[in-house]
Formats: C-alpha cells, structure tokens, sequence
C-alpha cells in the first residue's frame, strides 16, 4: 500500500487533491458530485481522481450511475498513519 500511496498522492501531480478526497471520505461517503461540492472542485477533475483511487484499491464503492458512494476500502482504513506519513513527507501539509 505505501508503494500506491506514494504513487497516487506523493508523486504525483494531483496527489494533493488526491489526498484531500481520500480524508473528506475517511470523515463522510460521498458521492462524485457531494465531493465536488465539498472541495469546491471541477466535477471531472473529482471523477478522474476517484476513477485512480478506486483502480488502485484505495477506495470502494456502493451503489451505481449518478448515486454511486464512495468509502475507503478495508485495506485504506487499515493503512491511514501510511498515508499521513507520505503527505507530511511529501509535504502536502
């Protein structure tokens, strides 16, 4: 998991919205639009980032189309004091 969160949020170009979608879901599931809303982000922007973050194991889903809610997965939970190291690393904080 370190090596995904350091790809996903330490290395790339939008790990910092990255990580802020991935702790605005640890505190509340959402969906694309809700998210959007909440980081005053594009829409779009929000659905690509959710697209990687849910390739990559680091987020779940419930439901489908337009209503589609996202949690973290079992194993982001398990993993969060890795993500808080690599954004205070990457200084994303």
């Amino acid at each position: 998991m370190r090596r995904v969160l350091w790809w996903l949020i330490g290395g790339a170009r939008g790990g910092k919205n990255r990580l802020r979608i991935v702790r605005t879901l640890a505190d509340t599931p959402m969906n694309a639009n809700q998210l959007a809303d909440e980081l005053d982000l594009n829409y779009k922007t929000v659905r690509h980032h959710l697209e990687l973050l849910e390739e990559n194991g680091v987020l779940t889903t419930m439901g489908d189309g337009y209503g589609k809610t996202y949690f973290l997965s079992d194993r982001m939970e398990q993993n969060v004091d890795i993500l808080d190291q690599i954004a205070q690393e990457a200084d994303l904080e």
